[in-house]
């Protein structure tokens, strides 16, 4: 039970800006496989050593906290550009996971997210 807790929790926080992120990065990629990818990255990070875990949910939270903010995905775009230790390894993080997830699980998706 506190497994599946800790993994809501974790989904609760990265789920919005991991699912806008890899919207954006892959366009065509299809809904339900964007959140099978999301899920993904919420458990990996469930996965972290606890101190780890507790600097990437920190971020999370701000960037959750950003995006809920009428024009805040264009400040967090601006954000991820930037080269601030830290916060632009967040969103590093969360590409990497989730475009290992796509090509391992679809290896024929193209660049732009579409199943072939």
């Amino acid at each position: 039970m506190h497994a599946v807790m800790k993994h809501v929790a974790a989904h609760s926080v990265i789920g919005s800006f991991a699912g806008r992120l890899l919207a954006h990065d892959l366009p065509e990629l299809a809904t339900s496989r964007r959140a099978d990818a999301v899920t993904f990255i919420a458990h990996r990070i469930d996965s972290l050593p606890s101190f780890t875990r507790f600097g990437v949910l920190t971020i999370g939270t701000v960037f959750r906290g950003l995006i809920a903010l009428p024009g805040g995905w264009t400040i967090a775009k601006l954000l991820i550009r930037l080269p601030l230790p830290i916060v632009n390894e967040y969103p590093r993080l969360i590409r990497s996971l989730g475009f290992a997830y796509v090509w391992e699980t679809w290896p024929t998706t193209a660049p732009s997210g579409l199943a072939r």
